[in-house]
């Protein structure tokens, strides 16, 4: 089975511990036969990427690893087989002294992970920390991580997880069967807030119903204290919106999570005559 990352979007607070660790790890280091050190900028062996979503005033902040996938089918051992190997483990390392001058390596990574050491004319990438891990002990971008957002172990121990995860690439996950497995990305959410400016309000308990008119599934809560609605982790989609309350006439509004997350701003009820 061999082992694999996890990691878990919803446990990542950004504070990168695991991007200065590598740094820690590899700067300077020489953990020949598995790898040569990093130089000391511009590689980015581990690297949190912070994702804006969403409008003012409705924004979140999601943080997603960009890290070597360690691809059962690595395209970068398909590009070079003399020069990449896959470890027993799983671990795909680029071997140091093969790869030397290979500099196409760097293009045959489609998740960006291959960075190209000028100093010493060598493709590098995220080993894995094979040196820790042959002496007992977990990566170090893992051992740091205070929220166990990232993970390393054997992939029947996380086999349920596994199950319920998602490839960063989606359009690569059946070519390259990537071992670095992510819980909770973000999808998009819609959401808004019910007012009733006439009455300079907002509207408490407002029902709001969200169909998606290209799958035609339907989800429904009711707005907050504050007037607010959020619909997490929604489809990319085109929704019809319906808003309603006791005394309001029902408010139907499309909306589209097409190209990103969506901020429907103040959707405002008018009052019934009846």
């Amino acid at each position: 089975m061999g082992k694999v990352f996890l990691f878990d979007v919803a446990k990542c607070n950004g504070c990168r511990n695991c991007q200065i660790a590598c740094k820690d790890e590899h700067v300077d280091n020489d953990w020949s036969p598995i790898s040569k050190p990093q130089p000391d900028t511009g590689h980015f062996w581990c690297r949190i990427e912070e994702k804006v979503r969403g409008q003012v005033p409705k924004v979140k902040i999601a943080y997603l690893m960009h890290r070597c996938q360690h691809c059962a089918d690595a395209p970068c051992m398909k590009a070079s087989p003399e020069a990449v190997y896959r470890r027993e483990d799983g671990l795909v390392i680029i071997d140091p002294e093969a790869a030397q001058g290979k500099r196409e390596l760097v293009e045959a990574c489609p998740y960006g992970a291959i960075f190209w050491n000028e100093e010493l004319a060598l493709p590098q990438k995220c080993t894995g920390c094979a040196h820790l891990v042959d002496a007992g002990e977990v990566p170090h971008c893992v051992d740091v991580c205070p929220h166990e957002a990232l993970r390393f172990g054997e992939e029947e121990d996380f086999a349920a997880e596994i199950a319920a995860s998602d490839a960063f690439m989606p359009e690569r996950a059946h070519t390259d069967r990537p071992r670095t497995y992510y819980l909770n990305l973000p999808k998009r959410f819609l959401a808004g807030v019910v007012v009733d400016l006439e009455a300079d309000e907002v509207v408490v308990g407002a029902k709001v119903t969200v169909e998606n008119l290209d799958s035609g599934e339907v989800m429904a809560t009711e707005a907050d204290e504050f007037g607010d609605f959020w619909f997490h982790q929604v489809s990319a989609a085109r929704w019809r919106v319906y808003v309603e309350a006791e005394g309001y006439l029902t408010r139907v509004i499309e909306a589209s999570t097409v190209e990103e997350d969506r901020n429907m701003g103040p959707v405002e009820l008018y009052a019934s005559e009846l």
